[in-house]
């Protein structure tokens, strides 16, 4: 793999081709991966996979016209031409007013801040293979378990570099390491399954592969001899399995593009109280070792924190340069975007901050409710924001978690639901999108 100073050489050079070819401003990004992955299934061996890539995109602009290009070829003696064949694409493509690079005042300079996203090691096939075995026997191990669909376990190494006509490059290395095990539980007729999965930066990090199996072997087996609660109005909690699904319906809402097509059902919430006060969602792209986590956005841009949400107020839109030129207001530093993509807005490590009191009391606030732990379909309109899924999980019973209820439906609306609900104060932060458990006091269940 290349180095880091060697990628933004690179991708320096294939934007100054862009230039010399006649484009009025080029952006191009390098990427450059590796990984290994092993699965297993009842102690075999049932999946090896190892995989390099190499891509590099370039964007470039003649005025208002633009055009994206990806290659797999690395060579630079390949770029005039990649250039050239771009070049031509762009006077082809219709004018766009917003189009074009970030203001160069805004555009991050030096290093960036060390958020340790690069993790060395490379565990072999062997080690992955033990680790695999190690999640799935260890989930096996758990009395009600009766079948697997395997144990998995991972490593992989990246390398992406950007550099623009406006003068940025960088280039950073990352690293991910992660173990899974999925069972099966009960028998004809009666089975459940379910599953856990563990993914971090660094190998140290990572649970061990026996923790994770017991987890998903003691999940499918709480999930046997479900019931069917009765339908009507119900306090619903999210547990953190699936809690975060509401933040990623939040940041579809709040993304300047979508804002400006005029399909966010929060189009008008800026500054308003959109949860509970007390709530925060904070954007944290700085954090040490986080999935997520960069130092500059796919534009250039330094990424800082930033609270969404504060105190219950909606405070900002989630913006690149072209949907901030757009509604007439700055980006925000959230440009995202794949090697041969054009940008656009996304969050890095969101998350919902927990709130005061804990989940066992937010429990025993309700006489009954269910705790979801599973949400099947996508029945979520962005516009009007009526929220209607399948849904799996447990009874709430007296404070306490009863037996398991699948096949119901949970539905209501996101407006309503961001108002009204508590988060617990149990947040862990193993994702890119966290949330605590949450609690929705008035959501209507429906049983089939």
């Amino acid at each position: 793999m290349l180095s880091e100073n060697d990628a933004a050489a690179l991708a320096a050079d294939l934007v100054g081709a862009a230039v010399k070819a006649g484009a009025s401003a080029a952006d191009a990004m390098i990427g450059i991966s590796r990984s290994s992955g092993i699965s297993v299934r009842l102690g075999e061996l049932e999946d090896v996979d190892r995989s390099e890539s190499f891509e590099l995109g370039l964007r470039l602009f003649d005025g208002q016209r633009s055009a994206t290009v990806s290659s797999a070829s690395l060579d630079r003696a390949d770029f005039a031409e990649l250039a050239a064949r771009a070049l031509a694409m762009a006077r082809q493509a219709p004018e766009d007013p917003y189009a074009g690079l970030a203001d160069p005042a805004l555009l991050g300079s030096g290093t960036g801040a060390d958020l340790d996203l690069f993790d060395p090691s490379e565990p072999d096939l062997a080690a992955l293979r033990a680790r695999a075995r190690q999640a799935e026997e260890a989930a096996r191990a758990v009395p009600g378990v009766t079948n697997s669909n395997g144990g998995s376990a991972g490593a992989g190494q990246s390398l992406v570099a950007l550099a623009t006509s406006a003068g940025f490059v960088h280039a950073v290395r990352g690293s991910r390491h992660s173990v899974s095990a999925s069972v099966v539980a009960g028998e004809a007729g009666a089975l459940q399954r379910d599953y856990a999965q563990h993914s971090v930066r660094h190998l140290a990090d990572l649970e061990s592969a026996a923790v994770v199996g017991r987890r998903a072997g003691e999940r499918a087996v709480a999930r046997l001899n479900p019931v069917r609660p009765p339908s009507g109005p119900c306090p619903v909690f999210f547990d953190p399995r699936v809690s975060a699904s509401l933040l990623g319906h939040f940041v579809a809402a709040v993304t300047a593009g979508a804002v400006a097509r005029r399909t966010s059902f929060l189009q008008d919430a800026l500054g308003t109280e959109v949860f509970a006060p007390g709530v925060t969602i904070r954007d944290d792209p700085l954090r040490v070792r986080g999935l997520r986590s960069r130092a500059f956005d796919g534009e250039g841009l330094a990424c800082r924190p930033l609270d969404l949400v504060a105190d219950g107020t909606l405070t900002s839109w989630l913006a690149d340069t072209a949907s901030a030129r757009q509604l007439g207001i700055a980006p925000t530093g959230h440009a995202g975007r794949s090697v041969g993509g054009s940008p656009g807005a996304g969050p890095s490590n969101l998350m919902l901050l927990p709130g005061r009191r804990s989940r066992a009391e937010l429990f025993r606030s309700v006489p009954r409710a269910i705790l979801v732990t599973e949400l099947i379909g996508q029945g979520v309109n962005p516009v009007t924001g009526d929220y209607s899924r399948g849904a799996a999980g447990f009874l709430i019973e007296g404070g306490e978690i009863g037996p398991a209820v699948a096949e119901i439906t949970i539905a209501g609306n996101l407006k309503d639901m961001f108002r009204s609900l508590e988060p617990a104060d149990d947040l862990e932060l193993r994702h890119g999108m966290d949330a605590p458990t949450l609690m929705v006091p008035g959501m209507t269940v429906a049983s089939a």
